[in-house]
């Protein structure tokens, strides 16, 4: 058994016996506090975090049953084990109702004992770690980057630095890692915080669409604007916007926002006049977006106007040891949204998130987690429906001849395709882009 920084209180009348447990827990490696006598137990308790407490049922003053009791109005959380000879087990299986841990009878073999202890302990340890988790959580006000990974805390220093100056910023990452939150997040630690955030995703709207979203229109433009409209630009004048998959915009497109970031000024649509605005552009793709330039499939001279300060966000999957203080996160919120009295995650349930690759990343996290909330009947997070790992095809298995990049990218999006059958939600997935950007590469390569 490994050896524990946990404090365990023996209560046992019989010296020769308590002596014994006393013993056999040193042993493997757990040390513990003995006492006979159960009023002098209750002044431990009150004095000490103790997580564990041994006591026999049978003993003058304050009996089991009554130290149980104190043990729990001292210490709600506390573990504890009762041992009862075979003529009192009716009264030991009360003592469980009002919230023993186990009970073991008289005489018993020492593993018997180091069994239940075992358990007992691994239960201790999971408590500490719902506290220490809860605890941190605390920290975390309104939208946090949740984590303290090397890789994220090097982000966080990276967002105060680059915060409370107006350059433009490009964060890259897979689909579902956070980038819209780490913009806002700029935004909130800038001296634009007061004035407007409005979030645009690019790869949601047609390029039409987008350019009045943004740019807006005058009166006549074309069929329907009957009235002028101002876009986004004029709207979030003194604040920000943030452009979402900014990789999967046309080049008609991406000509017309580098004008606004090179002089500040634009064209309604159907307009002639110029208008300035002061608005601080912050963009994200979920490609990387020299290899896109690179590819031709981006221009150039945008991509180095965007690209003053980069953040890379990583996959979750390279930050694991985020996903104890993400899980918790999502589960307090839940909990508090659905009004369930859930506070803890079984080992059983974080073995699983942790050995899951996560290809949606934290916001696949969050609706997983939202799920297992919802079904939970009890105050622990039992179960959890974590999707059955499903094999990423590798380009040496698509071909074996050297290829373009671009008809090497056919085949892996036709071979993606071909492994889901078809599923364009789930091959967008796979591959880290936007359904509009999977539908565009399809027709691209005449795969539709």
């Amino acid at each position: 058994m490994k050896k524990e920084n946990l404090q365990i209180l023996i209560i046992e009348d019989d010296v020769a016996m308590g002596q014994l447990i006393v013993e056999l827990l040193k042993e493997e490696g757990l040390f513990s506090i003995f006492t006979e006598d159960g009023r002098e137990a209750i002044r431990v308790l009150k004095t000490q975090n103790i997580d564990i407490v041994i006591t026999d049922l049978k003993m003058p003053y304050i009996d089991g049953i009554g130290v149980l009791e104190r043990a729990k109005e001292i210490h709600p959380e506390i573990i504890v084990i009762l041992i009862t000879g075979y003529g009192t087990i009716e009264s030991a299986i009360e003592a469980m109702k009002k919230g023993a841990f186990d009970y073991i009878t008289k005489p018993f073999e020492p593993e018997n004992l180091l069994m239940v202890i075992k358990r007992a302990v691994e239960h201790a340890k999971l408590i500490k770690e719902n506290k220490r988790l809860l605890e941190e959580i605390e920290f975390y006000k309104y939208e946090e980057l949740i984590g303290n990974s090397k890789a994220i805390s090097e982000i966080k220093a990276l967002i105060e630095k680059v915060a409370p100056f107006d350059t433009t910023v490009l964060i890259q990452g897979e689909t579902g890692t956070g980038k819209e939150l780490v913009a806002r997040l700029i935004h909130r630690a800038s001296k634009r915080r007061d004035e407007k955030f409005l979030p645009i995703n690019c790869g949601a709207l047609s390029e039409s669409l987008l350019e009045t979203e943004l740019f807006g229109y005058e009166k006549g433009a074309f069929t329907g604007a009957d009235r002028q409209k101002k876009g986004l630009f004029e709207s979030a004048n003194k604040g920000t916007i943030f452009l979402d998959e900014i990789n999967s915009t046309s080049f008609n497109f991406q000509i017309k926002l580098l004008r606004v970031l090179q002089d500040g000024t634009f064209l309604r649509v159907g307009g002639t006049e110029p208008i300035s605005c002061d608005v601080r552009i912050i963009a994200a793709s979920n490609t990387p977006l020299e290899k896109e330039a690179e590819a031709g499939r981006f221009r150039k001279d945008l991509f180095y106007r965007l690209n003053v300060v980069t953040i890379n966000l990583p996959p979750l999957r390279e930050r694991k040891e985020d996903i104890p203080l993400l899980a918790y996160h999502f589960l307090h919120k839940y909990a508090k949204k659905y009004g369930k009295e859930i506070n803890s995650i079984s080992n059983a349930v974080m073995k699983k998130l942790m050995e899951y690759s996560w290809p949606g990343n934290i916001r696949e996290l969050e609706n997983t987690i939202e799920r297992a909330v919802i079904m939970e009947t009890g105050p622990v997070l039992k179960n959890i429906n974590v999707p059955k790992e499903s094999k990423r095809p590798n380009e040496e298995e698509i071909c074996t001849d050297l290829l373009s990049l671009e008809e090497l990218e056919k085949r892996y999006i036709a071979r993606v395709l071909q492994l889901f059958q078809g599923n364009r939600k789930k091959v967008a997935e796979i591959l880290g882009i936007s359904t509009t950007t999977l539908w565009r590469k399809l027709k691209q390569f005449n795969l539709v």
